[in-house]
């Protein structure tokens, strides 16, 4: 079964505890290809992929709307946050998002973006978008087009802000000097949903691989698992299970 999927289930490491259960209990080997959600929908659309656990559920739904995508179901949810130096140099902390954009925009902080089109980076997109602001082409605002975790050490060896979700931050923030100074405004909302890529239009994909694959995230045993991944590590979980009553 080939799951394209976004780097932060990846990089949290829930993955690594879901998959081998799944593969126990189906008999069906996978294999993940973690990229940003924007590249895992473009696998969708063209075939490359069975299944699809993405975060950007408006480009979703267009490609369920298309036919392309099918059975897609919410599986779970975390948040956004923006993290930064401890010494905070823009002086952001407990702004709210919009507010602390402005701030960042206004004092030319270093920004460092994902750039890749991922889930994130369409998130981050759309909150500049919100205050009118575009900071593209500004020597402060960089770039990494690379995963979630390359982009945070990018942010803390240049001492600079980001946006990430919580769980890739508290999975890696033992290994990089960056703190949250921005959380738990309605924006930052980050919602994940699995589906699979229609077999009607694509007939090499592996249905049934993919099918079970959906009813294994939304299951729930599964979901349960979700719920307590992270929180014995980090004192919280790393993200909410959401498929209750689907």
């Amino acid at each position: 079964v080939i799951l394209a999927t976004t780097t932060s289930t990846v990089d949290s490491g829930l993955l690594d505890l879901l998959i081998p259960i799944f593969e126990r209990q189906t008999g069906f080997r996978v294999k993940t290809i973690a990229v940003g959600t924007g590249q895992a929908l473009a696998m969708g659309e063209k075939g490359e992929a069975d299944v699809l656990l993405v975060h950007a559920p408006e480009a979703e739904q267009k490609l369920v709307d298309s036919g392309v995508l099918i059975h897609r179901k919410l599986v779970m949810h975390n948040d956004f946050v923006l993290v930064g130096p401890e010494s905070d140099p823009a002086g952001i902390s407990k702004q709210t998002i919009n507010t602390a954009l402005k701030t960042i925009f206004e004092k030319r902080a270093i920004f460092i973006s994902r750039g890749d089109d991922s889930g994130t980076h369409k998130k981050e997109s759309a909150l500049w978008k919100e205050v009118g602001l575009d900071p593209r082409g500004n020597p402060w605002y960089q770039e990494s087009g690379q995963g979630m975790g390359a982009t945070l050490q990018m942010a803390a060896q240049k001492a600079g802000y980001t946006l990430t979700d919580r769980a890739t931050y508290l999975a890696l923030k033992d290994r990089v000097e960056l703190v949250i100074l921005c959380e738990g405004d309605k924006p930052l909302h980050n919602i994940y949903h699995v589906m699979q890529v229609n077999p009607e239009r694509f007939r090499k994909v592996n249905a049934v691989g993919a099918k079970a694959f959906v009813d294994f995230m939304v299951a729930n045993e599964t979901q349960t698992i979700i719920g307590d991944f992270g929180r014995k590590r980090y004192g919280e979980p790393l993200f909410f299970p959401d498929a209750a009553g689907q």
